[in-house]
């Protein structure tokens, strides 16, 4: 069994930036968070589920938002997904996104100085 943090759970158990450092597993556990957000498309995607009518969307929803093909558009909601940002869940042929609120609260709070 692995004590490893996943990155989610690594942005969790930190304190606001601007109140303590980082220890340097702490920054390398954080980072895929801020690699999966650092790319313009996955941030916009990230922001379209976030903000979505009942929080969630499926690729069908998001497609033509982007001039990007819908496997293109797949693989950065899997990028996001593996980085703890979004939740998802198969029904039939579509799979649904919802954010995960936690981990954008939780980063929110680590980059703004609010404590957790």
């Amino acid at each position: 069994m692995s004590l490893e943090l996943t990155p989610v759970q690594a942005v969790a158990c930190c304190s606001p930036l601007s109140r303590v450092p980082l220890s340097e597993s702490e920054a390398d556990g954080i980072v895929p968070l801020l690699k999966a957000l650092g790319d313009p498309v996955r941030l916009r995607l990230m922001s379209l589920v976030a903000s979505h009518d009942g929080g969630e969307a499926c690729v069908c929803d998001l497609n033509d938002a982007f001039e990007l093909s819908q496997p293109t558009i797949s693989h950065h909601l899997k990028v996001l997904h593996e980085a703890g940002l979004l939740d998802r869940e198969k029904r039939g042929v579509w799979v649904y996104y919802r954010a995960r609120t936690d981990a954008l609260e939780n980063l929110a709070a680590l980059i703004g100085g609010k404590s957790l």
